[in-house]
Formats: C-alpha cells, sequence, structure tokens
C-alpha cells in the first residue's frame, strides 16, 4: 500500500493511494496514519480494502507529511560511503545518530524557507523508514518486522550550524520545513529490496545528487537494530538513513540554496518530492500580507 496524509498543515487526514494513482480518503476508517494504525495488524486490515469504495480527492489535494504523531526523528550521519568521501570523512565504525526535532516535518511539497540568519543550508535525499511497532533491543535479522514502511526525506541541512556552532548536528537540522516526508509511505510488501533503490535529486533541473542504497554503509535493518539499543523505537517514529554523494556541501565551491530554488527528490519506487525555496524574510512578508 501507499498511504498518505493529505489536508491543510495540522489537520491532516488518512489516506492510500489506489491503483491507478488517484488519491483516497480513509478517515472512515482510521483516525490518521500514526500510532495504533501502522501496527502489522492495522496494516493488514487497511490492505482488504477495495479502494475503489472510498471517497476520491480532487487534484490539487495537499499532502502532508506522510506520518503523524512522530514523537521521534532519528538520522543517520555519513552512512554512504560515496558521501563519505566527498566529504573528507573516514567510514564510521558505528552508525552517526543524531536528532531532528519532529517540527521539522512537513508535507513533500510544502515550500522550503531558509530560516533567518543562515547562509549554507544544503539538500540530502534519504531513504526513511516508518517505526511500526515498540522496537527495544532488537536484532538486525528482525528488525524490519519493527518497519511499517519506507517514504522519501529531504534531510535540509544548515552546514554553518551543523558544523560551526557546537559538537551536536541537531540544531543544523531542526528549523521548520527541514524534513519534509513523502509523497507517501509505501509498505515493505511493495519495495523488493530496500538495499537496492535508486536516488536522485535536482536542483533547478540540474542533477546534483545521483546515488542507491547499494551503497549504505549500514543497511536499514542495522540501523533500527543498532538505535534500539539506546532508545525506545516507537510508531509513528521516523528514521532518515543517510545521503548519497552531491551536497552541496561538497561542490568546488560549496553550493547551497537560495530563495526561488527548487529540488525535486525521487527513490526509486517511493514517488517525488518538489520544494520551492524561500528566505524567511520573504515567506514572513507574505505571511503578513495573507499571500
Amino acid at each position: 500500500m501507499k498511504l498518505i496524509r493529505h489536508g491543510a498543515p495540522g489537520d491532516e487526514r488518512p489516506g492510500l493511494v489506489d491503483a491507478k494513482g488517484g488519491l483516497r480518503d480513509l478517515s472512515g476508517l482510521v483516525r490518521d496514519i500514526c500510532g495504533p494504525a501502522l501496527s502489522p495488524e492495522s496494516l493488514a486490515r487497511l490492505k482488504l480494502v477495495d479502494p475503489e469504495r472510498l471517497p476520491l480527492l480532487p487534484q490539487g489535494t495537499r499532502l502532508g507529511p506522510c506520518v503523524g504523531g512522530t514523537r521521534n526523528v532519528v538520522a543517520i550521519g555519513l552512512n554512504y560511503a560515496d558521501h563519505a568521501a566527498e566529504t573528507g570523512s573516514p567510514i564510521p565504525s558505528e552508525p552517526i545518530v543524531f536528532n531532528k526535532a519532529p517540527s521539522s516535518l512537513c508535507g513533500p511539497n510544502d515550500t522550503v524557507i531558509l530560516p533567518k540568519g543562515s547562509s549554507c543550508t544544503d539538500w540530502e535525499v534519504e531513504l526513511a523508514v516508518v517505526i511500526g511497532r515498540p522496537a527495544s533491543y532488537v536484532h538486525a535479522n528482525e528488525a524490519l518486522n519493527y518497519v511499517a514502511g519506507a517514504c522519501i526525506c529531504n534531510d535540509v541541512s544548515e552546514r554553518d550550524w551543523q558544523m560551526n556552532r557546537g559538537p551536536t548536528w541537531t540544531k543544523g537540522k531542526s528549523a521548520p520545513t527541514f524534513g519534509p516526508l513523502g509523497p507517501w509511505l509505501v509498505t515493505l510488501d511493495e519495495i523488493p529490496d530496500l538495499k537496492n533503490l535508486a536516488m536522485s535529486l535536482d536542483v533547478n533541473g540540474q542533477r546534483r545528487q545521483t546515488g542507491s542504497t547499494a551503497t549504505m554503509i549500514f543497511d536499514v535493518a542495522q540501523i533500527v537494530a543498532y538505535c534500539s539499543h539506546f532508545m525506545l523505537l516507537e510508531p509513528g517514529d521516523v528514521i532518515t538513513t543517510g545521503t548519497p554523494p552531491g551536497v552541496g556541501l561538497g561542490m568546488d565551491p560549496p553550493t547551497y540554496l537560495k530563495e526561488g530554488d527548487e529540488m525535486v527528490l525521487r527513490i526509486e519506487g517511493l514517488g517525488e518530492q518538489r520544494q520551492k525555496v524561500v528566505a524567511f524574510d520573504a515567506w514572513t512578508a507574505r505571511a503578513a500580507a495573507g499571500s
């Protein structure tokens, strides 16, 4: 299944994608794509639903982040060998774990806002997974049993704040709109191989990132198991698993996002994201004008 959340920010409702690509409303069957709705039992029941009997959503419906109620966004750094090389970093011996604020999550096509005072905001196409049931001290060979599905995440990053403002990456990763998620959450039964998914990101029509999950240092199962030994992973938690090469930081000279840029992200089988970039001052001016 491909599960979605649709509607105004903060008031999203559950839905799914039918076989023809139409968006259908699920709010008559589940409250949201969150918590208990992500359990294996709930997903099995939803899979039996005939999409043709669900209300069809109008074209142009806004998509929100594909999971709701997220309390923890865990991110993995330098998890692609070729990305580590472009940043001049050694291959990690264990996963590098940091957090993004849950308030950074937004819809897959929402505007990305450059924070006030930022100068080095970068892009990162990533494979993310969503936890479906509580996971604590799980082994890698059973870890995927705790995953509800996978989706695209743009791990937007303010590099100056990440690298030069103290020894934690979280402050460079957590601004509002720094976590576009979706367009949909794809259940694992529809993903042939998490270890071999093509990935790309374009900025203004120019290819910046081309990669594959085949070059991940630690695969999804290893990451879920590893994180579960340091924290309780709960339904709706998001783990975003690192990015392939081609980030702005690795360019010569480094190149970062600016007002008016457009990013397009794709991962094989997981759909497409598209975001326009706007500066903080311009965004607040538009909001004040009611536009």
